[in-house]
């Protein structure tokens, strides 16, 4: 190996990681305990710790959370933590610092970033509105070398404010210095998807128009706002996870073949796929919207939304959503993908769905009615099953269902864990460029206009329901 390329690797790799919000449910909630998995997976070495928040916490308060978050990770990281791990949570806990910073005032995050051990790694757990005042306060000469900026979901409010945030981190960063977050797609997932399109030769040739009919791709939650419903009623589930995860998925599913697996030749895919794509104009036969009212999930009741805490009924804020897109190029034209993502629902289901268009003749003989051959990928668990029509059992004319399931590949890490491991080893591929999260944003700032003006009615469900009745869809099937 060559000295000098070990030493410059080794002087980049981060030493703080900084999470601005700190004192917030998301860091509570998801991010402290993402980093604790991969902690006890052996990753995360020497790195320290530090929070900031608007909040006056005192240090002992910030470790009491740390090392809570920690805790509760245990239960879900598959992996059990050894002593060795746990040696490690405990020590960065311990060690840990919190500042408490108003990072929209003049100097001060610059301030705190030059504290730090460096390179740093700076997570903006923020709303995206203090997102960009932090950035419009920094220069190039407030960051140390090989800073890297992590930004939370969603990037930006709109197509001009990404712009605008886009330009912004120009000046201060490198674009493959920039992790623009979408946990959804981690490593695992992207790599499954990758795998089935691109290492199975039956595959390729029938995966286009000629062949599939629809594409559909589902966020369903049972879970409610649990306690974020400041964001999320100023958010909705369309803005919340289609303009980020689900087309990021659908771009994966629809891309063509990248020339290797780095971050520069993948992402071009996805951004080819993303100029594409468009909603429908019609958007009261493209689009459809509801909110959850009073019900039961599993033992839990669950209230109306509109009396969930922090939630303003005159929002009128979505909390289930779908859209159709077309993806208009020689693959894709005339293929719907829908959309799908909700919450309070009566079962989780995380996965795509690619029907393909039903055979147009049968031999007469056979009896039974064959049904579309499908590909069911699970992105939580990670499963896949092929949906196919096979000979009996019983009558050997007769058609019937089979379905051929396979377990996939993956990761012990938590979703937030892959976000963390792939900052900090400088993987920039599984995070969104920043062309992308502008055409993200074109692709359903005209749904967002369309339900601002009530183009599309509200309709409703009762949580722990599959959704409006009259919304006819695959959600019946078993989840994977």
């Amino acid at each position: 190996m060559n000295p000098s390329k070990n030493s410059q690797q080794h002087s980049n790799e981060i030493k703080t990681l900084m999470i601005l919000g700190a004192s917030g449910d998301l860091t509570a909630r998801l991010l402290l305990p993402g980093l604790a998995s991969l902690i006890s997976q052996g990753g995360a070495k020497g790195l320290e710790l530090v929070g900031t928040g608007y909040d006056e916490w005192s240090q002992d308060k910030w470790r009491e959370q740390v090392k809570k978050s920690f805790d509760a990770s245990s239960g879900e990281d598959e992996a059990p933590t050894g002593n060795k791990a746990q040696h490690a949570l405990d020590a960065m806990a311990k060690n840990s610092s919190y500042h408490q910073v108003d990072v929209t005032a003049e100097g001060a995050l610059s301030t705190v970033l030059k504290s730090v051990k460096h390179p740093v790694a700076v997570y903006f757990a923020l709303p995206p509105s203090i997102t960009e005042k932090a950035c419009d306060l920094l220069s190039a000469d407030d960051l140390p070398e090989h800073t890297r900026f992590v930004m939370e979901k969603p990037f930006g409010s709109g197509p001009e404010s990404a712009r605008k945030l886009n330009k912004t981190l120009e000046m201060l960063l490198p674009e493959n210095h920039i992790y623009r977050v979408d946990h959804f797609r981690g490593t695992g997932t992207v790599l499954n998807i990758l795998g089935l399109r691109f290492a199975n030769h039956f595959l390729e040739p029938v995966w286009n128009m000629r062949h599939i009919e629809k594409v559909e791709i589902f966020f369903d939650e049972n879970i409610t706002v649990e306690g974020r419903a400041g964001f999320y009623d100023s958010t909705g589930a369309l803005r919340d996870m289609m303009q980020s995860h689900l087309l990021q998925i659908m771009a994966f599913i629809a891309m063509d073949e990248p020339a290797t697996l780095d971050e520069r030749d993948v992402r071009d895919r996805i951004a080819e796929v993303m100029r594409a794509a468009e909603v429908g104009p019609d958007y009261s036969k493209t689009t459809r919207r509801a909110r959850y009212t009073a019900g039961q999930i599993g033992d839990r009741k669950v209230p109306n939304y509109v009396d969930e805490p922090g939630v303003d009924g005159k929002n009128n804020t979505e909390t289930l959503a779908e859209i159709e897109v077309n993806i208009n190029n020689s693959r894709w034209t005339g293929v719907p993908f829908i959309l799908r993502s909700g919450k309070s629902l009566g079962k989780d289901k995380m996965e795509v769905i690619v029907a393909f268009k039903p055979i147009p003749h049968l031999p007469t003989g056979f009896t039974g009615t064959p049904t579309a051959t499908r590909i069911r990928m699970g992105v939580g668990p990670a499963k896949l099953q092929l949906d196919i029509d096979v000979n009996g059992p019983g009558d050997i004319y007769s058609l019937d269902r089979a379905e051929l399931k396979a377990e996939l590949n993956d990761s012990n890490l938590l979703p937030y864990g892959e976000v963390l491991k792939a900052v900090l080893t400088d993987n920039a591929m599984f995070f969104v460029r920043g062309d992308t999260a502008v055409e993200c944003w074109r692709i359903i700032e005209p749904v967002v206009k369309a339900w601002a003006d009530n183009d599309v009615p509200l309709e409703d469900y009762p949580a722990g329901s599959n959704g409006p009745e009259d919304w006819e869809t695959t959600r019946e099937d078993t989840p994977l």
